[in-house]
């Protein structure tokens, strides 16, 4: 599927299934709440803090998919073609950054 597709697909998923988008400062918020899951699978799989009974039942794909789903509604509102904007971001990373990270001696 395309970002574009899944935008539409959204788009339809929400007009039909979904009645309407929340307004946008909600799904801002929802997102901050779908962000916060991911982190706390993250921090537990990957960081050194420990799994609880109830973290069990997140996957972290589902996650990740959550937190994708709130930004295509996002974008759908306010009017942003995310294909777009993710090439027009990619061009600007690499015109900055062409020679910023082979120069790290951190990497």
């Amino acid at each position: 599927m395309t970002i574009e597709a899944a935008q539409q697909q959204v788009d339809q998923w929400i007009k039909t299934v979904g009645v309407r988008y929340f307004n946008e400062l909600t799904n801002l918020g929802i997102l901050m709440e779908e962000v916060g899951e991911l982190s706390r699978i993250m921090v537990r799989k990957y960081g050194e803090q420990s799994f609880k009974a109830s973290d069990t039942s997140h996957e972290l794909a589902d996650e990740m998919a959550d937190v994708l789903w709130v930004l295509i509604c996002l974008a759908n509102q306010t009017g942003v073609n995310l294909t777009e904007a993710l090439e027009k971001n990619l061009e600007k990373k690499t015109l900055r950054d062409k020679d910023r990270h082979k120069n790290n001696p951190k990497l």
